[in-house]
C-alpha cells in the first residue's frame, strides 16, 4: 500500500536531508581547501574559467582567445565552459575564482545528479533506502569519483538523471510542460558535446522507445507522447542548435573532423577492470606507495602481453561501494530482481553502456561504431563508465528496494551456495592475477578489504531490512551511513582526483612564481605599437600550457585535444607540451629559427630543460637564454616579429605544397607576404612599404589597426586565419585573405585608415554552412 502524500513528501524530504548530510561528509576534504581537483582540472578546465571570468570582468568577449595557439574560437570549443551554466554563472559573478569555488560547482553538479537519482526512485515509489545508496554511489563511485578531473564529461552525465526523471514525468502524465523540461534538462547534457552527452541522448532515446514497445496500447502510448516529445525537442534545440552548429564547424575544420576505429578502441575498457567493481583500488592506481600493475601497465604487458590500450590508469577505478556489489549480484542476479518489468530498461542500458565502453574486447563496439551516428567523432569508449555508473546505480538501488519489501529476505539455499561461489571466484581471478604479473602481496589488502566490507554491506542491508517495515527512514539512515563509511574510504581523496592546492599555485592570480613574473616584466619590456610578442611554455609542468589564458600570455601552444586543422599541419601541435617531447617541429617550422616561428612572433621561450634538447639544430646565438628560475629556463628570440606589419610587395604561393614540403620562398616577411590569391582591388607589389601599422586597441574579439601608407599594401595581422573574422577600412567591409599559410591579411589604400577586425561567430558559421550546402548542390 502506497503512504499518503504528505507522507510521502516528508520522507521524500527526510532523504534528502540524509543524502545531503552524506554528500557534506563525502565532500569536505574539497570543499574545505585541503585538497583541490588536479591534472586536467587546473590544466584545462580552471585556465578556461579564468580566462572567461578575465573577460567577462574587462567588459569584452568571451568567444575569441588570441592566449593559444594563435588564436581560438573558444565560443565553439566545448571546453571553454561558455555554455555550462554553472561555470558561467560564476565567472560572472567572480571576476577572480579561487579553487575551492571552481570545485564547489562540479560538486553542486554532483548534488544535482545525485538529486535527480533520489527522484527518480521517489517518482517510481521506490524505497528510500534504495535511492539513498543509489545517489551516493553515483555521486561518489565509479568514474564520477576515479575521473573527477575530467569535469566536461561529469558535467553531461550529472544532468542524466534529471532529464531521466523529467522524461518520465512528461510520459508517464502526456504532459507538454513537463516535456519542455525533460527537453532544456536533454539541451543541458547536449551543450557538453562530448561523448558523454552522446550516450546520454541515446539513453534518453531508448528510454521514449522502451516506454512505446513496453506491453500492450503501443499505438495509445505513442499518440500521448507526441505533445510531451514535440515540446521537449523544441525546448532542447533552443539550447543546443547554436553550440552544436558552431562546434560542428569547427570539427570540420579541425584536427579530428572523426577518430578512426583502430585510434578509438585504444580507449577500451579492458575486462579486467571490473574486477575493481568489487575490489576497490586492487591495480594500485590510487594508492602511491603501490606501483600500479593493471592494464595497460609495463608489469600487465611483459606478464601477459601488450593490450593495445593508451589511457590512463584510473579509467578501470569503476568501485562504487560494496552495497552495489551485493545488491546486484546477490539480488539482482541471482534471484532475478534485475529481469523485473520496473527496472528492465536500465538493465538492459548497463549490459550496453558496458559492451560499448569494452570496446575491441567485444564485437558489439564496431556495430555501434558502424551504425550509430555520431560515434566515431570521439576517442576511448571507455568513457561510457559515466553513465554505467548512474545504470549501476539504479539497478542495484531497486535490487534493494525490492529485498526490503520481500517478505522472505533469506533467500533460498541454493542461491547462498552460488553467492559463495561466486565471491570465491572473483577472489580466485584477483590472486591469479596476482601472483601472474607478481604484485600478489599488493592485491591481498584491497582483496581482503573488498571482502570483509562485502561482509558489512550484507549486515548493514539485515539492518535496514530490521527496520524497513516500521520505520523507513532508519533503514535510509542505517544504509546510507554504511555508504558513506565505504565510500569515504575505498574511495578516499588520492592522487588522480585529489592534490594539496600548493601544486598549482602557479595558476593563482596572487602567484608569487618568478617564471610568470619574468615572463611579465620581459612582455612588458618589449611592448610596442606594432608589437604584441608570444611565448612558448615548454615541458615545464601538466598545468603550464594553458596558463597564458589566466593571465593574458599569448602562448603558441596550449592543452586541448581540439585544433585548428591548418595550425595542427604548418606547427606539428600536440594536445600539449607538458614534457619536453611534445614539442615537435614540422616540415613548415623545423626549428626555433625559422620564418615561421618569427611570423608567430614568438619572443620568449620558457622550457623544463636546456632548449638544445628540444631543439637540437639550434646554433649558438639562435636564442638569447634570460634567465633560469626555478621552474625554467627562458630564452629570447631575436627574430621575433611584430604582430602587424604593412608589407608592399606581395606574391602568390601554393599553401598546400608549402605545408608538405616546408620549402619557403626566399622573401623577407617583413617586405613580401605571401597570398594564395590576389587582392580585391589587386595593385602592383612595390618593393617595400614605406608607411606604418599600429595596434590602437586589442581585445578578444576586436583588433583595431591604424594604418599610414604613401602607396597601396597588404596590412598583415599575425593572427591565425578563421573564417569567422571580418574586417572593415574606415568602416567598409574589407576582405581578409589568408596570408603567409596561416595568417591575415587586408589590402589598403594610400593614405590614412583605421583598419577593425572584428570576431562574428554566429553569422560566420552560418555563411560556412550554407557554403557548404551549396557546394554539395553545385
Amino acid at each position: 500500500m502506497m503512504p499518503d502524500p504528505r507522507s510521502r513528501r516528508l520522507r521524500l524530504a527526510s532523504t534528502l536531508g540524509l543524502y545531503a548530510l552524506g554528500f557534506a561528509v563525502l565532500a569536505f576534504p574539497w570543499l574545505s581547501g585541503r585538497v583541490t581537483i588536479p591534472w586536467d582540472a587546473k590544466s584545462n578546465t580552471f585556465p578556461n574559467l579564468a580566462f572567461l571570468a578575465r573577460s567577462l570582468a574587462s567588459g569584452q568577449s568571451p568567444f575569441w582567445t588570441p592566449n593559444v595557439f594563435a588564436g581560438w574560437p573558444q565560443i565553439a570549443d566545448p571546453q571553454s565552459l561558455i555554455f555550462s551554466p554553472f561555470h558561467f554563472a560564476l565567472a560572472l559573478f567572480d571576476a577572480t575564482p579561487s579553487f575551492v569555488a571552481a570545485d564547489a560547482v562540479v560538486f553542486a553538479l554532483l548534488f544535482i545528479g545525485g538529486l535527480g537519482v533520489i527522484l527518480i526512485f521517489h517518482e517510481r515509489g521506490w524505497h528510500e533506502a534504495g535511492a539513498i545508496v543509489a545517489a551516493l554511489a553515483f555521486a561518489f563511485g565509479g568514474s564520477n569519483a576515479s575521473r573527477l578531473q575530467h569535469i566536461g564529461l561529469l558535467e553531461s552525465a550529472c544532468w542524466l538523471p534529471a532529464a531521466l526523471f523529467l522524461l518520465m514525468r512528461a510520459l508517464d502524465r502526456a504532459s507538454w510542460r513537463w516535456g519542455v523540461a525533460a527537453g532544456l534538462a536533454a539541451g543541458l547534457i547536449a551543450l557538453g558535446r562530448d561523448q558523454v552527452a552522446l550516450l546520454g541522448l541515446y539513453v534518453l532515446a531508448g528510454f521514449v522507445l522502451w516506454h512505446w514497445l513496453a506491453g500492450a496500447g503501443v499505438r495509445a502510448r505513442i499518440k500521448a507522447s507526441v505533445r510531451p516529445l514535440a515540446a521537449g525537442a523544441v525546448a532542447g534545440a533552443l539550447v543546443i542548435a547554436l553550440p552544436a552548429l558552431l562546434t560542428m564547424m569547427l570539427a570540420a575544420s579541425s584536427n579530428r573532423p572523426e577518430i578512426g576505429y583502430e585510434i578509438a578502441v585504444r580507449g577500451s575498457l579492458h575486462p579486467a577492470d571490473l574486477l575493481m567493481l568489487v575490489f576497490a583500488d586492487l591495480f594500485g592506481a590510487a594508492d602511491r606507495n603501490v606501483p600500479y600493475w593493471g592494464p595497460p601497465s609495463f608489469p600487465w604487458h611483459e606478464a601477459l602481453g601488450t593490450t593495445d590500450l593508451y589511457h590512463a590508469q584510473n579509467i578501470g577505478q569503476l568501485y562504487a561501494g560494496a552495497l552495489v556489489v551485493v545488491a546486484l549480484i546477490g539480488f539482482g542476479v541471482l534471484r532475478g530482481f534485475l529481469w523485473q518489468r520496473e527496472v528492465r530498461f536500465f538493465t538492459v542500458a548497463l549490459v550496453a553502456l558496458l559492451l560499448y565502453a569494452l570496446g575491441k574486447y567485444t564485437p558489439a563496439f564496431l556495430a555501434m561504431y558502424e551504425v550509430l551516428p555520431g560515434v566515431s567523432l570521439y576517442r576511448r569508449p571507455a568513457d561510457a563508465t559515466f553513465p554505467l555508473g548512474l545504470m549501476l546505480a539504479i539497478c542495484a538501488g531497486f535490487c534493494v528496494h525490492l529485498w526490503l519489501i520481500d517478505p522472505e529476505p533469506a533467500g533460498k539455499s541454493w542461491q547462498l551456495r552460488i553467492a559463495g561461489g561466486i565471491a570465491l571466484l572473483l577472489i580466485g581471478m584477483a590472486a591469479a592475477l596476482g601472483i601472474k604479473i607478481g604484485p600478489w602481496r599488493e592485491a591481498l589488502w584491497p582483496m581482503g578489504f573488498g571482502l570483509l566490507t562485502a561482509v558489512c554491506a550484507i549486515g548493514a542491508l539485515r539492518l535496514a531490512y530490521r527496520y524497513a517495515g516500521t520505520n523507513a527512514m532508519i533503514a535510509t539512515a542505517a544504509l546510507g551511513a554504511f555508504a558513506t563509511a565505504d565510500l569515504s574510504f575505498n574511495n578516499a581523496p588520492h592522487e588522480s582526483n585529489a592534490l594539496p592546492p600548493s601544486f598549482y599555485e602557479a595558476l593563482l592570480p596572487q602567484t608569487k612564481n618568478e617564471t610568470i613574473a619574468l615572463l611579465q616584466s620581459k612582455l612588458a619590456e618589449t611592448a610596442a605599437p606594432d608589437r604584441r610578442d608570444r611565448v612558448e611554455l615548454i615541458g615545464i609542468r601538466y598545468h603550464w600550457p594553458n596558463i597564458g589564458l589566466i593571465y593574458g600570455l599569448d602562448h603558441l601552444f596550449g592543452h586541448n585535444p581540439l585544433r585548428l586543422r591548418d595550425f595542427t599541419q604548418a606547427t606539428n601541435a600536440a594536445d600539449t607540451v607538458a614534457v619536453p617531447e611534445q614539442r615537435q617541429f614540422s616540415a613548415l617550422l623545423p626549428s626555433y629559427n625559422s620564418p615561421l616561428e618569427s611570423l608567430f612572433g614568438v619572443r620568449f621561450i620558457a622550457t623544463g630543460v636546456p632548449v638544445e634538447q628540444i631543439d637540437t639544430s639550434l646554433k649558438p646565438g639562435d636564442l638569447v637564454q634570460v634567465a633560469r628560475t626555478a621552474d625554467a629556463t627562458v630564452y629570447e628570440n631575436p627574430r621575433a616579429l611584430p604582430r602587424v606589419m604593412l608589407a608592399g610587395d606581395w606574391r602568390l604561393a601554393n599553401f598546400d605544397e608549402m605545408l608538405r614540403t616546408g620549402a619557403w620562398p626566399a622573401v623577407d616577411p617583413r617586405v613580401t607576404v605571401l597570398l594564395e590569391r590576389s587582392p580585391r582591388p589587386s595593385f602592383p607589389p612595390v618593393a617595400a612599404a614605406e608607411g606604418t601599422a599600429k595596434i590602437v586597441s586589442y581585445r578578444n574579439t576586436e583588433v583595431v589597426v591604424e594604418v599610414e601608407t604613401p602607396a597601396s599594401a597588404m596590412l598583415v595581422l599575425n593572427d591565425v586565419w578563421h573564417p569567422w573574422w571580418r574586417a572593415s577600412i574606415d568602416g567598409a567591409p574589407a576582405e581578409i585573405l589568408k596570408a603567409n599559410v596561416l595568417f591575415r591579411a587586408v589590402a589598403v589604400p594610400p593614405g590614412r585608415h583605421v583598419v577593425r577586425f572584428t570576431f562574428h561567430p554566429v553569422s560566420g558559421a552560418l555563411a560556412q554552412l550554407w557554403d557548404k550546402i551549396s557546394a554539395r548542390w553545385r
